[in-house]
Formats: structure tokens, C-alpha cells, sequence
């Protein structure tokens, strides 16, 4: 069986550096790492220097301006259009990484009126990805769980997903799958089926049953979300490109100190099991052989 190109998004392990996230990850023989620019890196030059002799690949990464609209959250600017240009400036370096995609969420509604509000993410997405276009970059929207809206996004299922990559209609969007944020919206494995070739790659966890808070994931199979399930729906809708880990898990970071926290584990140790237990879902999942998706940097 054919074995998929895999990652690690940093926040998987947020008591590392950058240049630690990159030994560790490697070490671990996992693929590629998921970069966000605003998280770790300090000094951009030395971070690309790093990344470069890493031989990882540089997977689903975040700029230091991750939404369109204004996020409650996080502080930044407030107008739109400046955030476009933030964006469209951050996928400058971004492109130097030669990244799988570069992934943004809508942000959400806030004061505006929802049509207002998606007109100016869809006349934002339409400028970002032009100036993807131009650096030869995808783009991937991620939708967020329906408990999230009022913090983080507009988007919380993939039909409206998809509807919103419609209405930009530019070749180099797509969609990020997380396991986390939709294995309970409606009709999901339905939709994976028919979307899946739309999706610009998956980020893979689990939904600890009861959760705690959207900072409270477990190791992929070890939660509610039917992670198997979903990995056949995947195979079935045609999807061939990369997997990713990533598992926030409070420790005292956010809002809650879980004594169970899985960033209380040793780093390394995380993501070789996070690997091994992805692995393992893949495997009940029959998922077929075949060709691996190109994992080289562009020329």
C-alpha cells in the first residue's frame, strides 16, 4: 500500500523552536512541516536558511495576517482591504518556502451585514489569488467548526466552502480539510466524496469525546470523528495529496490546563505516535496504492 506524504503543523508541538519543530520533525521521518510565519519564526532569513537544509517539505503554511476580515482574537488591522494587502505582501516570503498551500480563513461576520461581509472576502480572495497566481502559490480556504464563527470564520461546512471558491472562481483556490472542524457538519462524508478533489489538503486529529474546548483534540483515531470513515470518502472522492498533524491540546496556553494535555508529552514522541496513528487509520481504511504526489520543490 502506498504510503501518503505526511506533515506536522507547528502547533502540534509549541514548546519547540522553529529549528527544533524542523530536527524533530525530520528525525520523526515525517514529509514536510506546516510554517506559521506569526508563531515561531523571529528572523525570517535564518528561519528560510533552516527550512532549506531541513530537506522537509514546506506544507500548509500561514502568513502573519491569517484572515481577511478582522479577527476578534488576535490583534492586527481592522480594515479589510489593508488585511488584503498584508496578505498579498506575506505570500511574498511565503513563496520563498515553496509551500503546498498557503492556507487563510474568512474571519467572521463581526459588525457587518453577512452580505457585506462575504463580498469583501470574496473581492479580497480575488486579489489574493492573483498574486498567487503570479508567485505560482495555491491558496486554501479553511472552514471552522460552527462553535467557532463568532471568533474565526463565516465558513463552517463544505458546500459553503465551496460556494465561496465559486463566486472568486480563480484556478489556484482551494479548500483545507480538518478533521476536527467538520467530521459533524451535515452530510460531511457525503460531501468529502464529492468535493474531495477540490481540497487542497487535510489536516487530520480527532474530537475528544466530550470535549472540553476547541483547544482539546486527540491523536487521530482516538476520538469520535470516524477518522477511518472519512479517509475512505477521501480515497473515494479522488483526494491524493498531503495529510498533516495538527493537535492543539491546552496546557495552560490558552484557557484551560488539562492535566491530559498532549503538550505535556515529549515533543518527539508526539509526532512519532501522531505519525503512527495516522498511519494506522489509513491502513483500515484499505485506502489503494498508486502514485504518490510529487513531494519535490518546483524547479
Amino acid at each position: 500500500m502506498t504510503r501518503p506524504f505526511f506533515s506536522v503543523g507547528e502547533y502540534t508541538t509549541p514548546s519547540l523552536t522553529f529549528a527544533e519543530d524542523l530536527e524533530v520533525y525530520r528525525a520523526a521521518g515525517v514529509d514536510g512541516i506546516g510554517i506559521d510565519v506569526g508563531l515561531k519564526v523571529t528572523d525570517r532569513a535564518a528561519a528560510l536558511e533552516q527550512f532549506r537544509e531541513s530537506g522537509l517539505r514546506a506544507a500548509f503554511c500561514f502568513g502573519s495576517t491569517p484572515a481577511v476580515l478582522p479577527l476578534p482574537l488576535l490583534p492586527g488591522t481592522e480594515d479589510p482591504g489593508l488585511r488584503v494587502e498584508e496578505i498579498c505582501a506575506g505570500l511574498d516570503y511565503l513563496a520563498r518556502f515553496d509551500p503546498v498551500c498557503c492556507i487563510l480563513v474568512t474571519g467572521p461576520y463581526g459588525a457587518l451585514e453577512p452580505a457585506r461581509a462575504e463580498r469583501l472576502v470574496v473581492e479580497g480572495l480575488g486579489r489574493i489569488a492573483a498574486r498567487a497566481a503570479e508567485l505560482d502559490l495555491t491558496v486554501a480556504i479553511e472552514p471552522m467548526h460552527r462553535t467557532l464563527g463568532p471568533e474565526w470564520s463565516f465558513v463552517s461546512t463544505i458546500p459553503a466552502a465551496i460556494d465561496l471558491l465559486d463566486r472568486v472562481g480563480s484556478p489556484n483556490l482551494g479548500m483545507l480539510f480538518d478533521v476536527w472542524h467538520l467530521w459533524d457538519s451535515p452530510d460531511v462524508r457525503r460531501h468529502v466524496v464529492e468535493h474531495a478533489a477540490r481540497f487542497s489538503g487535510v489536516q487530520v486529529n480527532d474530537w475528544r469525546d466530550p470535549t472540553r474546548s476547541w483547544c482539546d483534540r486527540v491523536l487521530p483515531g482516538e476520538g469520535a470523528a470516524d477518522v477511518v470513515g472519512l479517509l475512505e470518502a477521501l480515497g473515494e472522492g479522488g483526494f491524493e495529496g498531503w495529510f498533516e498533524l495538527e493537535v492543539f491540546s491546552d496546557d495552560g496556553t490558552f484557557e484551560h490546563d488539562f492535566s491530559d494535555s498532549l503538550w505535556r508529552w515529549d515533543p518527539a514522541e508526539l509526532v512519532r505516535i501522531g505519525r503512527e496513528k495516522f498511519l494506522a487509520a489509513w491502513e483500515l481504511a484499505g485506502r489503494p496504492g498508486g502514485t504518490r504526489p510529487d513531494a519535490g520543490r518546483r524547479g
